[in-house]
């Protein structure tokens, strides 16, 4: 620590929303050059908080005080002009601008753009963060993107930067940058409030953390005192189950790509360079790779958004390759991507009318042209009650839920349809220890029943636990899949950077 004395002291902050209070009488302190984790299930009111701390909520009652100053930001300028950065789980970048027109956009008073330039590249090689400022951002990686996010708010001298799950698309060895990165901050005085479902990375990375539930604070710890399950724990405040597997039989072939290419649909997106797989009932695929080598493109050349030739997709041996989403669905194949807000759902539809949207076909929600309403709502109350959504009703706007709880309404929507085949892109994406756990079993149990399941996932962890055999995308093409058995991290690492003749190797050994 840098000093005693409190940066930032949050007393009795209370929000409340139609239907739920997001935060309740919530108080913690925070020192210069401390790293403070807040960790709560999803729905547990952090995001909530750091909101009202930047400026973009208003409490309905409390006090904030920083650097000993009364601070209550109306908007987010206040904050930026007070001190405090926030880097967010979504990036808020221009794909077709360049580094530096992005970095100037978030500042209020940008200088020269030869003068940001240097100023960029300056701060970049400080704190090990490399970035050149004339290149598009389209053209950057995810872990490059975010450097761009953490530099413009560098760029401000923060007394306190706000990190919401910044490691979600993020390789191991960017991780470990972006740790020194925040290390080198933290002991210069910069305090870092850090929000993030990967408990190993809070028990390295934070000096302390406040942990909420159900919108209140319930206790305070230090994280490396701990272990990830006694943090899980006192989360959701009971023993979590790891998921569990049950032996069973694979069946016949039920998902089969054959030399399957096509270009990107995506700006700056990644083509699909003959891709092969086949997925049997009973069976999960796990597919790895760093974000933006064709994660998106592949979902979408599976569930039909991306059509291809007949011959190239067959569900069941039926060739669907040209075929759209709606005769997917009919012929047995589901899907749930990886963007919430905008392609897994509508934003301002209610959940009910998310549930109709994929639900349609296979629940059978229309009738000679007209909805079932009173089926839609079974539909989406079975969901909210199956998968523990935290919702006041079904008549909620998708927006308005949290991303976790709109992430179990998503994927429980698609696994809730007894379909062959399922197809989900990042499923625990910024969700908590015990809604992953549940996730995770969820799609081992439709493994169980039959279903033939792809999972997409920049978790390893995740992929090692669930999947039964295992690939890798790199730049558009897919490594042979390999038994999860027996597979090392080393092997695993060879097939992300692109050593897809690691199966010829392997089997020649």
């Amino acid at each position: 620590m840098t000093g005693s004395d409190t940066l930032l002291r949050v007393e009795g902050l209370t929000k409340a929303y139609p239907g739920v209070v997001a935060n309740s009488e919530v108080g913690f302190s925070l020192r210069p050059g401390e790293v403070h984790a807040l960790l709560g299930e999803n729905g547990a009111g952090k995001s909530t908080l750091v909101k009202m701390i930047y400026g973009l909520v208003t409490p309905d009652s409390g006090r904030m005080v920083l650097s000993g100053q009364d601070f209550a930001p109306d908007r987010p300028a206040t904050a930026r002009r007070a001190g405090v950065a926030m880097v967010f789980q979504h990036f808020s970048l221009f794909d077709a601008l360049t580094v530096a027109e992005n970095v100037a956009l978030g500042m209020e008073a940008p200088p020269p753009m030869r003068d940001l330039a240097r100023r960029i590249r300056e701060t970049s090689a400080t704190y090990g963060l490399p970035l050149d400022p004339a290149r598009i951002v389209g053209d950057l990686s995810a872990g490059e993107r975010q450097r761009v996010e953490i530099i413009r708010c560098l760029l401000q001298d923060p007394k306190l930067l706000i990190m919401d799950e910044p490691t979600s698309v993020l390789t191991p060895q960017e991780v470990e940058i972006l740790f020194q990165t925040l290390r080198k901050l933290a002991a210069e005085g910069t305090a870092i409030l850090y929000i993030s479902h990967k408990l190993e990375e809070i028990r390295t990375l934070c000096d302390h953390a406040t942990i909420l539930r159900r919108g209140k604070v319930v206790a305070t710890c230090v994280p490396r005192e701990r272990s990830a399950r006694e943090l899980a724990e006192l989360m959701v405040g009971a023993v979590l189950t790891p998921p569990a597997r049950t032996p069973h039989p694979k069946g016949e072939v039920m998902l089969e790509v054959t030399g399957l290419s096509a270009p990107s649909p995506i700006p700056f997106g990644t083509a699909l360079k003959d891709i092969r797989l086949s997925v049997r009932k009973g069976e999960v695929l796990g597919i790895a790779g760093v974000a933006g080598n064709g994660q998106d493109e592949l979902l979408l050349a599976l569930n039909g958004e991306l059509r291809s030739a007949p011959d190239a997709l067959r569900i069941g041996g039926r060739p669907v390759g040209d075929k759209g989403p709606e005769a997917r669905r009919l012929a047995g194949l589901v899907s749930a991507p990886e963007e919430r807000l905008g392609h897994a759902a509508a934003p301002d539809m209610t959940l009910t009318e998310n549930a109709l949207l994929s639900g349609a076909i296979r629940q059978k929600l229309v009738r000679h042209g007209f909805i079932d309403w009173g089926k839609v709502r079974a539909f989406a109350n079975a969901i909210i009650r199956d998968f523990d959504v935290r919702t006041p009703g079904t008549e909620v706007a998708a927006r308005a839920l949290s991303g976790g709880n709109l992430q179990k309404f998503v994927v429980g929507r698609e696994l809730s349809q007894g379909s062959e085949v399922i197809v989900i892109n990042q499923p625990t994406w910024g969700v908590d220890a015990a809604a992953s756990a549940f996730i995770r079993q969820a799609i081992l149990n439709r493994a169980a029943d039959g279903a033939a399941v792809v999972v997409i996932s920049q978790d390893l962890d995740e992929l090692l636990e669930i999947a039964d055999s295992f690939a890798a995308l790199n730049e558009g093409r897919l490594s042979p899949p390999r038994p999860v058995a027996g597979l090392t991290v080393e092997e695993i690492g060879l097939m992300m950077g692109g050593a897809h003749g690691m199966e010829v190797a392997h089997d020649a050994a």
